[in-house]
């Protein structure tokens, strides 16, 4: 066993009422159960009932009540200008996580991706940011898989 507090829960969009924060990328914006770092150097553990998608301003809860800010780490990313609506076609139709903004798309860097979309007459800029793409049509977080709700029959 261990001594370190445990977070069981998350308070979604609670980020004005964290003591302190830990700082995270994407990919680790995704767990269920990890040890963890804040900025002031206190380790936690998170022990939650299911994998879940962690958003900027989002807070681990302690068993103490304590509140642990989650930030969105920068990293890099490609910014997409051009035609937007036949970009973000294209980067959906690859089940690619994509940040969708009013005058530029985010993704992150890929060259084989980069280089088709720069065939379809998009510009790329190399940017380094905190990257929160677009959830799931079907509620709060990213999406899991390629289920869409419906059977395929195969005869």
């Amino acid at each position: 066993m261990t001594d370190l507090p445990t977070a069981h829960h998350i308070r979604r969009a609670a980020s004005a009422q964290g003591q302190d924060h830990v700082t995270l990328d994407y990919d680790g914006r995704l767990l269920r159960r990890k040890r963890l770092q804040t900025a002031s150097g206190r380790a936690f553990l998170v022990d939650l009932s299911e994998t879940i998608s962690l958003n900027d301003g989002d807070c681990f809860e302690l068993g103490d009540g304590t509140l642990i800010a989650v930030r969105a780490a920068d990293e890099p990313l490609v910014a997409l200008t051009g035609d937007l609506p036949r970009l973000a076609w294209h980067i959906g139709n690859r089940h690619t996580p994509c940040q969708i903004e009013p005058d530029r798309l985010l993704i992150r860097a890929d060259p084989v991706l980069e280089n088709m979309l720069q065939g379809l007459g998009a510009t790329i800029t190399k940017v380094t940011a905190a990257f929160t793409p677009e959830g799931g049509a079907y509620g709060h977080g990213r999406t899991m898989g390629h289920d869409h709700g419906h059977e395929h029959h195969h005869h």
